[in-house]
Parts: structure tokens; sequence; C-alpha cells
């Protein structure tokens, strides 16, 4: 993974969205359509729904065999990442309905994930997407000491086993969501005066994290205990159900962004990069399996991570269409489109990076 990209000149910059932001809206005015999700959005999040808390529900009315029970709690963890993926996201970004409410309703389904909205929306919505794979900025790179994600980044001794062990880490994300992260997080923005959207007081934002946990915990950990589950089993079944959609979610992240071909660019001396905001991210972003009926399917369109970064405020169900689009007008252009024609190839890469980085900087 470079730190640096081809520079192009104003002009240039300004043809590509130019033309790309025309042929897309022209695609939804030809077609009728709005951009917003439709009736396939709304079948989907009744099936992820389902997915995640049907087995919940079971767990609460039935005595059942450890395995059982075990397994129950891996489904809801798929079901857990479904949600996130294809509601939660389009909630959030505005995406889900032309209705305000309704975004707001969907996007505040993280409140049972484990997370929050506002923190959420600072670290995704604003540092992720408007600093894409820039090292000090976009916090989804930054694993402490643990892990190391570009050349920028300190190297130690044991990120020479990096691409070995990180795969038992990234099923703990929303675990830390859950525990530690929100809190650190809300800190850190609110020192900053960072917000999306409609500014809300920190007592309001703090509040509201302290209610949202507390009921989250109440329903999760203690009433499965008040209704007669084993102590034990319920803590296990917690772990399960979040490493499950840890890893999913972590993974789906990491072969969109940290594989060999994305790039990523430094600043200048004014902390600017050289292209805009459009063109980086066609060099820091690459998409996987987009012909997967299945990947695509599951994953909210985050395969097509590409179309999702320039058009953050369409919906999922719409980058099928989309991308032939993008993919067209990015060669022409002579711009870059990053796609791995398989989730396994995605996976090779990914980790194969992984152990690039982990490999100890020569001096120059």
């Amino acid at each position: 993974m470079s730190t640096t990209t081809p520079i192009f000149s104003k002009e240039d910059n300004l043809k590509f969205f130019r033309t790309l932001n025309k042929r897309v809206n022209d695609y939804f005015k030809e077609n009728k359509i709005d951009k917003t999700g439709n009736w396939k959005l709304h079948l989907k999040t009744i099936v992820m729904f389902g997915l995640f808390l049907t087995p919940y529900f079971f767990l609460l009315a039935m005595d059942m065999p450890f395995w059982v029970y075990l397994l129950l709690n891996v489904v809801i963890g798929i079901g857990m990442a479904g949600v996130g993926m294809n509601v939660m996201h389009d909630g959030n970004h505005g995406a889900y309905s032309n209705k305000s409410w309704v975004n707001k309703l969907m996007g505040g389904s993280i409140y049972i994930l484990a997370g929050n909205v506002y923190n959420w929306q600072v670290q995704h919505n604003v540092l992720h997407h408007t600093y894409t794979n820039i090292i000090g900025h976009d916090e989804d790179l930054e694993a402490g000491r643990i892990l190391r994600f570009s050349k920028t980044a300190k190297w130690y001794s044991h990120h020479r086993f990096q691409h070995y062990y990180s795969v038992f880490l990234y099923g703990l994300l929303t675990f830390n969501w859950a525990i530690t992260t929100d809190f650190l997080q809300m800190k850190r923005y609110l020192k900053r005066k960072l917000s999306y959207g409609e500014a809300k007081s920190p007592a309001f934002q703090w509040t509201t994290l302290i209610i949202t946990k507390t009921i989250y915990f109440s329903v999760w950990l203690v009433l499965p205990m008040v209704l007669g589950i084993t102590w034990w089993k319920v803590l296990l079944g917690f772990v399960v159900m979040h490493y499950t959609a840890g890893l999913i979610l972590s993974v789906v992240f990491q072969l969109a962004h940290v594989v060999e071909d994305t790039v990523n660019p430094l600043p200048d001396e004014n902390g600017e990069i050289e292209n805009t905001w459009a063109i980086h991210q066609l060099f820091t972003t690459a998409n996987f399996a987009p012909k997967n009926w299945i990947v695509n399917y599951y994953t909210g369109g985050l395969n097509h991570q590409i179309e999702h970064h320039i058009f953050p405020n369409i919906s999922h169900v719409h980058y099928n269409k989309i991308a032939e689009i993008v993919k067209q007008t990015a060669a022409e252009c002579n711009l870059p489109y990053h796609e791995f024609r398989t989730t396994r190839s995605a996976i090779a890469s990914h980790f194969k990076h992984l152990r690039e980085l982990g490999r100890k900087p020569q001096l120059a």
C-alpha cells in the first residue's frame, strides 16, 4: 500500500465527478426511481431483524442442549452484523428512506447492536468518509500497537506475526463497542466538538449513551438471567454473539480499504491532499465479489465500497446498477477502479498486505 497517488489536474478532477454525477442522476431520472431504499430493502429489513431476534426469543423461551444454545448465538451474531450492514448503515447515511424520521428510526437500530448513533456518525460519516485511509484522521485504521495498517505506522517486532493473529482480534470489534469504545469515543469527540448534522449538548449525548447502554445490557444479559439461564451461559453466549458479528464486520471493512492496491495518501504541509475527494475515494477503496448475489445481499452492498464512498446517500440496493456507470467513467478518465472478482481473492490480498506491513522497515 503506497503513500503517494498520481496527481490529476484540477480540470480532470472536476471532469470526473461532474460526468459521473450527471450519469448517475440521469439513471435515476430515466428509470423514475428514488435514490433511497425500496421494497427490496424493506423486505430485507424484516429478514435481517428476523435472523437477529428470532433466535434470541427461542433462547429465552426454551430449554435446549448447550451446543444448540451456542449455535443460536452464532446465528444472532450473523443477524446482528446483517442489521448493521443493511439497515443501520443506510439509515445513518440518510439513504434508507426519503423520510428523515424513518432514517433516524433505522439508524437508531445501532442501539440494540451495542453502538451509539453520535459516535458512529462522527467516526464513519465524518472521519472515515471524509478522510478515507488517511492515517491520523481515519480512525478505522487505528489499532494502537497491536496491528500495523500502513507503512507510516510505527513498527513493532510482534507485527511480523500480525497476518496470523489479526483475524482473532477482529472478532472483538462490537464487544469493544459495548464495553469501552463508545465511552472513549464520546469523550474524545465531544472534546473536539465534532458532530454530524445538528449538534446536541454533551449532557444530552452522555445521558443518551448511559440510558441506551443500560437498556442494552438489561436486554442481553440481565433478562436472560432473570428468566433462568445460568449466568455463565449468558456471558458465554454474549461473547459468542459479539465475536461472530465483530469478525464479519471487521473482515468486510478490511477487504475494502486494507488491501494491496489501495493507498494511504499523506497530506501536504497544509494538511491537504492533492486530488479531490471523489478521485481520492477511487485510490483508497476497493470492491470485492461484485457478481456474487449472496455477498451483495448480506453485506448490504458494502462489497461495492467504491460506489458507497462516492455516493453515500444512495441506498445500497442500487449499487449493482450504478457500479457499471462508475467503472466506465473511471476508465474514460484513466482513473483506477480496484475490484476483486471474489471474496477469497480479496481476503488473500488483505492478509498478504498485512504480512508485508509486518516486515521490519528497511532503514533509508
